[in-house]
């Protein structure tokens, strides 16, 4: 395997390239979880991995209705998952993800007794349907004698989103609630810890590979000995090659990739760019995105012509339109300008509102 074949393979099985998912559900199936940080263009990436058509509101929906969860996993941060899904991967990573949390649940004083007894406040708040804010559920907190602002709030909250107890709820005009997961999810998947480490480490390196093991470390917080543990468990539907001293793990049926499509809008959590850590080299063969103009986990998300990072756009929503600021970092070929073009107007349809470009 060289290197230049690693982004097109990860392209293809993340489906930015090849056969569309059937629907944003079936994107977030594929890839497991999908970090959703910044909620508006999050939505855009599942809608990217789907066939055109695909809208903001079509998103927004399963959302609403619980089939797509949003709630802290994998990393102390927002992913998207499957409703059903959300209790035996929360089962294999939110223990370790606790584990990273340590310091800030001390500082809080959320031992276990503590965090118990706010885990049932904001539960007996939610239950009955009830869908509540995060201020919400601190008033809810003070009121049983536990008050917590700022980010004590945010991490008594997301303790209980490990524990599995809390996800999203339904969007109450532009602010975000929780709801009891017993509520919104009616049949969950259920596997034992194994079957759940097993089938965690089968999707990364099936949706994500080739990528190492260091790459499934950052993504699902789990140790070197549980994933070699759960490539194990995988058998013959995993395979390996070496690149540079590194071995990259995928799935043994992998198809040939497909050709990377000429230009592409991402988000910049996307999981092309913010899933690895020990192989981002990939999708910058050419070093133009280079630290001092690539500020990655900003609101600058990134181009890729073919495949690499060669650019960025900044979303900048206005009343009723929505102004796309284009940075390039190369001059793009005749074919990647009108794919970027194409790309542009496939967003515009996505969010349903006029887009005006800018570029810097």
């Amino acid at each position: 395997m060289d290197a230049s074949s690693i982004g097109p393979r990860r392209l293809h099985q993340q489906h930015l390239a090849g056969p569309p998912c059937a629907d944003p559900a079936a994107a977030v199936r594929r890839l497991g979880c999908v970090q959703s940080q910044e909620y508006a263009v999050a939505k855009w990436s599942l809608a990217q991995r789907c066939a055109p058509g695909v809208v903001d509101a079509d998103v927004q929906r399963m959302v609403d209705d619980g089939v797509v969860l949003r709630t802290h996993i994998l990393r102390p941060t927002w992913h998207f998952v499957l409703g059903e899904e959300l209790g035996w991967i929360q089962a294999v990573t939110g223990p370790r993800v606790h584990v990273f949390n340590g310091y800030y649940n001390r500082m809080h004083g959320l031992d276990p007794s503590t965090a118990a007894a706010t885990n049932k406040l904001i539960t007996d708040a939610l239950r009955g349907g009830n869908h509540l804010t995060r201020n919400e559920l601190g008033a809810a907190l003070a009121a049983g004698g536990f008050p917590a602002t700022g980010n004590k709030l945010a991490y008594v909250v997301m303790f209980a989103e490990l524990e599995g107890l809390i996800a999203n709820g339904v969007m109450r005009g532009k602010q975000h609630t929780y709801a009891l997961v017993s509520e919104r999810v009616p049949a969950p998947v259920v596997r034992s810890p194994e079957e759940g480490l097993a089938e965690l480490t089968r999707r990364y390196f099936t949706s994500h590979g080739p990528a190492t093991i260091k790459d499934f470390v950052w993504w699902s917080s789990l140790t070197v000995a549980e994933i070699k543990r759960g490539i194990a468990a995988c058998g013959s539907a995993l395979t390996s090659a070496t690149l540079d001293g590194r071995t990259l793990w995928f799935a043994a049926d992998a198809p040939p990739p497909a050709s990377p499509p000429p230009a592409a809008l991402l988000q910049g959590y996307d999981e092309y760019v913010v899933a690895y850590s020990d192989t981002k080299f990939a999708y910058n063969l050419s070093g133009a995105a280079t630290p001092g103009r690539y500020p990655e986990n900003t609101m600058l998300h990134p181009i890729a012509l073919d495949g690499q990072v060669n650019g960025f756009w900044r979303r900048k929503p206005r009343t009723k339109t929505v102004t796309l600021e284009i940075d390039l970092l190369v001059e793009p070929t005749a074919r990647q300008r009108q794919a970027l073009t194409t790309e542009i107007e496939r967003y515009e349809a996505f969010a349903g509102v006029p887009v005006a470009i800018s570029f810097v």
